[in-house]
């Protein structure tokens, strides 16, 4: 019989592999496993998270406000310590805003003002005196004698400043002043026993030799005095520096050890006393130094004015050089920075609480009655100036320039911002005038800001 059964071999191995194969899916389902356990781990974080945020987020806003609160009482203690320090004192008001005085030697390379070089700094004389035409030749400043003390006229509107040292100017004066001719007659002063601003005869005496003269002021107890750099050795021969103070700020500068020696200069500063202010506005009584220069100096060809609050930081002939005689002005001054337009600045001046609005109306309808146009340009230049630093040539077209702005300052505002354009829009002859950007004032001069406020004169 046929043998029906059929032999089918099997290996061995196969088997094996088989279930290797099958014994290696439980493996990558414990790893599935692993991460999804992780996953789960991480889903409920984040839900506990979304669930306590709010708490979250106020217990660092609390630990932000300890941690500020007990900086501030560390530097609230230290500023208490420094105010105390400045209390022991007299006339000392610690300023904010008063820049650290370390850099007061520092003299860094002008940006805008372009100076000749050094060796030529040193070399540097004043020009011979030149005869051009001149439309003002001749200049008389008005005494008490040429108008006496008239009562009616100080009920006059906008007049109720004028006082014994000024004359007491009519508008009708006022008006006739902007009319020269050849010969100009102008209020700028009385200088006199009666009229106020005593200087003694012994710094009459050396401010009338001065030839060229570099002039601050600080009166009620200002700001500190801060001693120019910058200058050659045959400028420092050739030019005056001197500061005007009143006795209150002689004894608030002693007090903090600024004491004059025997010929009474301070560094290179010679301090003149003045005494009998005529105007209980210091402000005002500083525009008489600012303005009338030349009344001060009489026998000074050029001077340069630096208010209190700034360091002069450049060689005064270099500054005459590049501002005056480069361009043949007789006048130079700083744009404003922020503003063009006198009428823009008499809104920033109320606004910003430097006048009251009724003398600024009083001014600038004044000003509209007279038809100063609301141009920002005047006679090409920018109309509105920042008069910190004021360098000129004293000429008779100048001279009375000046007159005229001080007479304006003290009949409406002490704002000199408002009534610079209004003067040189009327003075048509200041033709040769130098305004200069604000870079180039930088350049000029270290500005630290005031120091102490100054007290108004009787207070």
């Amino acid at each position: 019989m046929f043998n029906n059964g059929i032999s089918i071999p099997v290996a061995d191995d196969n088997p094996d592999e088989f279930g290797g194969k099958l014994r290696s899916r439980p493996r990558r389902k414990r790893r599935k496993s692993e991460f999804r356990g992780k996953s789960d781990l991480a889903s409920r974080t984040c839900k506990q998270l979304t669930r306590w945020w709010p708490v979250l987020v106020l217990l660092a806003a609390v630990l932000l406000l300890v941690f500020e609160t007990s900086k501030l009482g560390r530097k609230s203690s230290t500023v208490k310590s420094e105010i105390g320090a400045g209390d022991k004192k007299p006339n000392v008001v610690v300023s904010p805003a008063k820049k650290p005085e370390g850099n007061l030697n520092r003299l860094d390379a002008p940006r805008c003002l372009k100076l000749v070089p050094p060796e030529e700094l040193q070399q540097l004389d004043f020009p011979l005196n030149k005869d051009p035409f001149v439309p003002i030749k001749k200049v008389i400043y008005m005494s008490e004698s040429d108008t006496p003390h008239d009562t009616n006229s100080q009920q006059e509107m906008g007049t109720t400043r004028f006082n014994l040292f000024t004359g007491y100017q009519t508008l009708e004066q006022r008006e006739q002043s902007f009319k020269v001719n050849e010969t100009a007659s102008v209020h700028c002063g009385f200088y006199s026993d009666n009229g106020g601003f005593t200087i003694s005869n012994e710094d009459k005496s050396y401010m009338q030799t001065c030839k060229s003269v570099v002039s601050t002021c600080a009166f009620g107890g200002g700001d500190n005095l801060y001693q120019p750099i910058g200058m050659t050795d045959a400028s420092l021969q050739k030019v005056c520096y001197v500061a005007f103070w009143d006795e209150i700020t002689l004894a608030t500068q002693e007090a903090q050890g600024h004491i004059m020696n025997e010929q009474r200069f301070i560094g290179k500063w010679r301090i003149v006393i003045v005494k009998n202010l005529p105007f209980r506005d210091q402000r005002l009584n500083g525009k008489i130094p600012k303005m009338l220069a030349h009344r001060l100096f009489p026998h000074a060809r050029y001077s340069i004015w630096v208010d209190s609050k700034s360091q002069f930081r450049r060689d005064p002939l270099g500054v005459l050089e590049a501002l005056l005689w480069r361009s043949n002005s007789v006048l130079a001054i700083s744009e404003h920075g922020a503003r063009s337009s006198v009428y823009d600045e008499a809104k920033a001046v109320v606004k910003k609480n430097k006048a009251t609005p009724e003398e600024v109306e009083v001014q600038i309808t004044q000003y509209h009655h007279d038809g100063l146009p609301e141009d920002k340009r005047v006679n090409g230049k920018k109309a509105l100036n920042e008069a910190s630093v004021i360098v000129r040539e004293h000429t008779p077209v100048t001279n009375v320039f000046m007159c005229l702005w001080f007479n304006e300052v003290v009949r409406f505002t002490s704002r000199d911002q408002l009534s610079f354009p209004y003067v040189l829009w009327r003075l048509k002859i200041l033709k040769n005038i130098n305004m200069f950007p604000v870079c180039t004032r930088k350049d000029l001069v270290n500005s630290m800001g005031h120091v102490r406020k100054a007290k108004p004169l009787g207070a």
